[in-house]
């Protein structure tokens, strides 16, 4: 049995970044070698000398919806907090909660916009059994035009205690973001820039986009005793054929699949599912990549530090081994890496 202790780890708080580096190029890069077993310390900025002509890389190009909101109970005055998970149509939002006291159905939450002025009612309709709250906002508004009023960008609790600066609403998007609806940003992808994209276009290597919208449950720690006995949060995507048929190519010209970031890898298995074979796929997902687990749609991955007891730190040791992952982590702590979503990047190849 595989318990989740096995993916703990400390990690001193002041490598835990809470910002990105200045230039998003810049961040290091630990190449991990499974077929060398061997570490080496890059830049983004090198990923040219890394990656072949033929080499398929793969982004999400989710965008992330400033979904943080904040207000107070409108009947008492009390102070509210809430996440936006998603929108369930008809007007109506799936969301989460803190505030001090009970809230109840038929209750309604006056949020504020940045600058603390009141904005829109949210009318409490009910409380699912997942803890999340169906409400409905007055007046009502298309969603992603009333979260940029009234949203703010939700960083995780490590980062800042969870508050934005104005620089997150660029530095914690993709520069390739185009489908609204993340709560969290796929960090891998955060390194890039347009001409580092072109530069490695340029050189033969393909750049491909799929879109999986990343969601709260990214960061929750593991509970249970075993891996097996995990409930896995589901997240929506979805994988076009032009992606599939430009990763065929790939592979009929010997070059690597490369996918950026966990959430990448997760829609590419899911796409090939049992039989290997890589098809459109468009819906949620629920995959545990944990071991044993073959993979069928990827030969490498670049992705950020995660941290201890999570699904994504699972997924990373199941891909380049417990061996050497466990000793990349020491390595990158040894030599003061940068951790979590605003950090450095590790290549597994």
């Amino acid at each position: 049995m595989v318990e989740p202790t096995q993916y703990d780890y400390e990690l001193p708080r002041e490598l835990i970044a809470q910002s990105p580096a200045p230039r998003r190029v810049d961040a290091r890069l630990m190449v991990v070698d499974r077929e060398r077993n061997s570490l080496e310390h890059k830049h983004i900025r090198d990923l040219p000398e890394l990656l072949k002509p033929n080499d398929c890389l793969v982004l999400n190009d989710t965008r992330v919806v400033p979904a943080r909101l904040v207000g107070r109970r409108t009947q008492t005055g009390g102070h509210w907090e809430g996440l936006f998970l998603e929108a369930e149509g008809n007007g109506f939002w799936r969301i989460l909660c803190k505030t001090r006291g009970k809230l109840t159905p038929g209750e309604t939450i006056t949020l504020t916009d940045t600058e603390g002025r009141e904005d829109t009612l949210l009318h409490l309709q009910t409380k699912q059994p997942d803890g999340a709250w169906v409400v409905q906002p007055e007046p009502m508004a298309e969603v992603f035009e009333l979260l940029d009023r009234v949203g703010r960008v939700p960083l995780p609790p490590y980062i800042r205690g969870g508050n934005m600066i104005e620089s997150d609403r660029d530095r914690y998007q993709t520069v390739f973001a185009e489908s609204p609806g993340a709560i969290a940003a796929p960090t891998a992808g955060l390194h890039f820039t347009e001409p580092l994209l072109h530069r490695l276009e340029n050189q033969g290597v393909t750049v491909c986009r799929l879109t999986l919208h990343v969601g709260h449950g990214t960061f929750q720690p593991i509970t249970a005793d075993s891996l097996s006995e995990h409930k896995m949060h589901a997240e929506w995507g979805s994988i076009g054929r032009e992606c599939v048929e430009q990763i065929a190519e790939c592979r009929r010209g010997g070059g690597r699949v490369i996918a950026v970031g966990s959430t990448a890898v997760r829609l590419l298995e899911t796409a090939a599912g049992g039989g290997g074979t890589l098809e459109p796929f468009t819906g949620r997902t629920d995959l545990f990549i944990r071991p044993p687990y073959e993979f069928r749609a990827i030969d490498a991955m670049l992705t950020n530090f995660h941290l201890p007891r999570t699904t994504l730190l699972v997924l990373v040791h199941t891909f380049g081994g417990d061996e050497l992952i466990h000793r990349a982590y020491e390595e990158a702590m040894r030599e003061e890496y940068r951790f979590y979503s605003y950090g450095d990047a590790m290549l597994i190849l």
